[in-house]
């Protein structure tokens, strides 16, 4: 019974943080939707920009469509919890008693709600736009839902460690793209493979092992550079 009574409020505190994160981004529609359009002008560009040949776009769509969706995640990362932090409810949050990581993973969570789901139901619409072929789109899809998680959870930790710095956004890149190559790899790649025929298992697996990985250490990271941020206020 305590254990039972431990897990709900864990579970409790953990959905009443990602409901504020979740309002706080909503408040901001200009904030969700920039990143959102900004993915879909890259993909309607893309074509002027390299030839209007279908077997060229189908062959450069799944990177182009990676690199799109890692610099839009970039975007909208940066002030995960700067708000929080200007306006003193981060360090609230740390005196709290309840764990200080699961108000840190409200903050990725609610990022990929807003911006890493929205481009992953995108991003087969504009793979169609750019001649990918029709049996690579599942695999497309599913490589976006799980790299752009990890992509939220990995900017979560670039956010914190930049946080109360005014050049944040070239140090967060700085900070974390060396990091998420590897999601842009296996992501590209899982499409790539699906395209020509072949079997997409191996990257979308690679891909479901960083999630778990991130999952199990993006939030303590997180929450060890809001420690240090506050700290150096």
């Amino acid at each position: 019974m305590p254990a039972a009574f431990l897990r709900g409020s864990v579970l409790r505190y953990l959905g009443s943080c990602l409901r504020r994160q979740l309002l706080l981004g909503l408040r901001r529609p200009a904030e969700v939707c920039q990143p959102l359009l900004f993915y879909a002008v890259v993909a309607a560009l893309f074509p002027l920009g390299i030839s209007p040949d279908p077997a060229r776009l189908a062959e450069a769509a799944p990177g182009m469509l990676w690199v799109a969706a890692l610099l839009a995640a970039l975007l909208a990362g940066e002030g995960m919890f700067r708000r929080d932090f200007e306006d003193g409810v981060l360090e609230q949050t740390i005196l709290a008693p309840q764990p200080l990581f699961l108000a840190v993973l409200a903050a990725p969570l609610a990022h990929w709600l807003l911006v890493g789901l929205p481009l992953s139901l995108l991003a087969p619409v504009c793979a169609i736009l750019l001649q990918l072929p029709l049996n690579a789109l599942p695999a497309l899809a599913i490589s976006m839902l799980l790299g752009t998680a990890v992509l939220s959870l990995i900017g979560s930790i670039g956010a914190a460690l930049t946080l109360g710095l005014r050049p944040g956004g070239l140090l967060l890149a700085l900070l974390i793209l060396p990091l998420q190559v590897p999601v842009l790899i296996f992501g590209s790649g899982a499409a790539r493979l699906a395209a020509s025929g072949g079997d997409p298992a191996p990257p979308l697996l690679l891909l479901a092992a960083m999630l778990c990985l991130a999952l199990a250490l993006a939030p303590f990271a997180a929450a060890a550079g809001l420690r240090l941020a506050v700290e150096a206020e």
